[in-house]
């Protein structure tokens, strides 16, 4: 017979044991320990070389620390930095209610106030109240949580003014189908304001206390059961550099930074439930010095820098502060609270202009509000 083509027995039984030996080699390289006496260094090619780890961006990082609210009345800014809330003040809103994008929202406030209102002064109050809420429900449009309006200025020192003023804007967000725990009424931090916020909690309204530059308006509004704070950071450093002539601060000595963290340090020792969101900020060092804070409200251009930077943000307000606070708790009435803020300087004057600054804008927005009402 002619032979059979393949390996005959003693081949294949050749072929199987050859095969199982790199079976059982390749194994037993595969359980040998990293550090084994037998395990074979990797080539020096490109191939076995770790590439190094991606830097991420300053805001990514940012948000681990701290909730990130946008500062601005521009729908656009908060689609692209997408933070989780949005505040928005009467220049803010002056700022954005003469953008051509946001015509349509200012015509619609002003046919319907037209339409609604019994004189022009009426119509032109309800506008402005109408305005506020009309960019507030598009701003929850895009944020998933909270959006801060603000009471007129002109009525910081008025209790029954602004509680009238605050209930009414609630109830045209409520109106909208907007549930009031998504709405943060804003208030200058006086006396008045601060009274006006306590009595407001009582009926489910919070509020952002705004334009805080003394610790005792931080202690009256943790006292108060205050939702919110807005330390003024930048305007804290602008008094300074002014008062003193230096041109510039560290991050860590910048007058405006140190009052946050006081605030932060001395509500943290005490158990307050109060958040604190640094506010007006003038540069990206001051915000990353506050990494941690409860909750940071950034401007645009601050946004923007800080998301195309590149670095490495760690956490520089936490509960290890407490134990550095030396403040003592304390407990204010009216004449204790204003005799403390008259004693700073800085505070005084910086709150006295800051009113009369939202004031201004507000005015300005009623002129040209005044002129769409009339045409």
């Amino acid at each position: 017979m002619p032979a059979k083509h393949g390996p005959d027995k003693g081949g294949l039984h050749l072929i199987r044991a050859i095969r199982m030996c790199r079976v059982g080699g390749l194994l037993s390289r595969l359980k040998r320990p990293a550090g084994s006496a037998h395990s074979r260094k990797p080539l020096a090619t490109a191939e076995h070389t770790h590439p190094s780890p991606v830097m991420a961006d300053l805001l990514s990082q940012l948000k681990q620390f701290s909730v990130v609210v946008a500062d601005t009345g521009d729908f656009a800014a908060m689609r692209k930095y997408q933070p989780r809330d949005a505040t928005t003040n009467p220049s803010l809103l002056l700022k954005a209610a003469t953008m051509p994008e946001y015509a349509a929202l200012v015509e619609k406030a002003v046919t319907e106030s037209k339409a609604e209102a019994p004189n022009a002064a009426a119509a032109l109050t309800l506008t402005m109240d109408k305005l506020a809420v009309a960019f507030g429900l598009e701003i929850l449009k895009i944020v998933p949580n909270r959006v801060s309006t603000e009471v007129d200025a002109r009525l910081s020192f008025n209790f029954t003014a602004s509680l009238a003023k605050a209930r009414q804007l609630i109830a045209r967000y409520e109106a909208a189908g907007v549930p009031r725990e998504r709405i943060l009424i804003k208030l200058a931090s006086t006396w008045e304001g601060i009274k006006a916020a306590a009595e407001l909690k009582k009926d489910g309204i919070h509020c952002n206390l705004t334009l805080l530059f003394s610790f005792a308006q931080a202690v009256a509004c943790a006292e108060a059961g205050v939702q919110l704070i807005s330390p003024f950071v930048g305007r804290i450093l602008d008094w300074h550099k002014k008062a003193t002539g230096v041109a510039s601060y560290a991050p860590a000595e910048d007058p405006g930074v140190r009052s946050v963290t006081r605030i932060y340090g001395y509500y943290k020792k005490f158990g307050y439930a109060t958040e604190v969101m640094g506010a007006s900020f003038r540069n990206k060092e001051e915000i990353l010095e506050l990494a941690g804070c409860d909750l940071l409200t950034i401007a645009p251009a601050l946004l923007e820098e800080l998301q195309s930077t590149e670095g490495t943000v760690a956490a520089k307000l936490t509960p290890s502060l407490v134990s550095a606070v030396e403040s003592e708790k304390l407990a204010l009435n009216e004449g204790a609270f204003r005799w403390l803020h008259n004693e700073d300087q800085m505070a005084t004057e910086k709150l006295s202009e800051g009113i009369r600054l939202f004031a201004a804008d507000s005015i300005k927005l009623e002129k040209f509000l005044i002129g769409k009402l009339a045409a």
